[in-house]
C-alpha cells in the first residue's frame, strides 16, 4: 500500500519512560497502518498499551522516535495550534464516558466540534448527522433525557460532523448494556465502510472485536499478532493465550514500591504505544 492509502500510519514509533532507576518500554519500534475503509480493533492484556496507541495516533502523546501520519500529514512537524486544528478536523473521538455537555441539546452537542473549528454547520447538516445514527427525532433532547446507548450515538454523530479521516474509539461500549452495545458496534461497522474513513477501536470485549475487519493484539509495547475477519471465539482464544504468556513472564521476585522492572510495560493510563503490520 502507498502512504495515501492510510488514514493513520505509525512508522518505527518508540517511547520509553524514565520512572525509577530502570527505563520502562512504552513503544518498541512499532510500525502499523490503518487503511481507509477499514475497521480495526486493538486488544491486549491489561497494560499492553491499547489506549496509548490511540493517543499516539492522535498526537496526544509525545513519542521518542519514529513518525506518526494522519491523512498523510506528519504530526511531528506541526506546532501545537496546527496539531489542535488537525485533530478537530481530521480525527473523530468516541469515548466510553460519552463526554456530552449536559446543558446542550443533542443537536448542539453534535454541532460543537464544527463550531470550535470556526464553521457553523447548518440545521440540515446536523439533522443528517443525527439521522445517520438513528436519532433525528431526538435533536432537541438533552443528555439526561437520553438513554446511555442514545448518548453514545450522539457522541458518534458529533465525531463525524467534521468528516474526519479516522474515528478513534476507546472502549465505546464499556458503559452500555448488551443491546445498546450492539447498536453502537453496528454503527461503527457501517461508518468504516466509507472509503474516506477508517475506524480504530480499543476494546476488551471479544464480541465487540468480532465486528472489525481486523484485530491487532498488543503485548509489552509490541505487536503480538493479528486476526483477519475475526470471530468472537477466535479473539477470545487468542486473548487467553496472550494473558497466559503475560502471567508467565511476570517477575517472580517482589519489586520495590513504585519501581517497574526493566523492559516491562506500564499501564494504559501511564504509557504510550504503537503497532506493526
Amino acid at each position: 500500500m502507498n502512504a495515501t492509502d492510510f488514514a493513520v500510519e505509525l512508522r518505527s514509533v518508540r517511547r520509553t519512560y524514565r520512572r525509577g532507576p530502570e527505563p520502562v518500554i512504552g513503544l518498541a519500534d512499532v510500525t502499523i497502518g490503518f487503511p481507509f475503509g477499514t475497521f480495526t480493533a486493538v486488544m491486549g492484556p491489561s497494560g499492553s498499551g491499547k489506549s496509548t496507541l490511540l493517543r499516539s495516533a492522535a498526537g496526544l502523546e509525545a513519542i521518542d522516535g519514529g513518525e506518526v501520519r494522519v491523512d498523510g500529514t506528519v504530526l511531528g512537524g506541526l506546532r501545537d495550534k496546527e496539531l489542535t486544528v488537525l485533530r478537530r478536523e481530521r480525527i473523530g473521538f468516541v469515548f466510553q464516558s460519552f463526554n456530552l455537555l449536559p446543558a446542550l441539546t443533542a443537536a448542539q452537542n453534535v454541532a460543537l466540534p464544527a463550531r470550535l473549528s470556526g464553521r457553523r454547520p447548518g440545521p440540515a447538516e446536523v439533522t443528517a448527522a443525527l439521522a445517520a445514527v438513528g436519532l433525528a427525532d431526538r435533536a432537541g433532547h438533552r443528555p439526561a433525557e437520553l438513554s446511555g446507548g442514545q448518548q453514545q450515538r450522539v457522541a458518534i454523530a458529533r465525531a463525524l460532523i467534521t468528516r474526519p479521516a479516522v474515528l478513534l474509539a476507546d472502549e465505546p461500549t464499556g458503559a452500555l448494556d448488551s443491546s445498546s452495545g450492539r447498536e453502537v458496534l453496528a454503527l461503527l461497522r457501517g461508518m468504516a465502510d466509507d472509503p474516506g474513513r477508517a475506524v480504530v477501536m480499543v476494546t476488551h470485549d471479544p464480541v465487540a472485536a468480532g465486528y472489525a475487519d481486523r484485530v491487532l493484539f498488543l503485548r509489552d509495547g509490541r505487536l503480538a499478532g493479528s486476526l483477519e475477519r475475526p470471530t468472537a471465539e477466535q479473539v477470545a482464544a487468542r486473548m487467553t493465550a496472550l494473558e497466559a504468556q503475560t502471567s508467565e513472564a511476570q517477575p517472580s521476585e517482589a519489586q520495590p514500591s513504585g519501581v517497574q522492572p526493566a523492559g516491562t510495560q506500564v499501564s494504559d493510563a501511564q504509557a504510550p504505544e504503537a503497532v506493526a503490520c
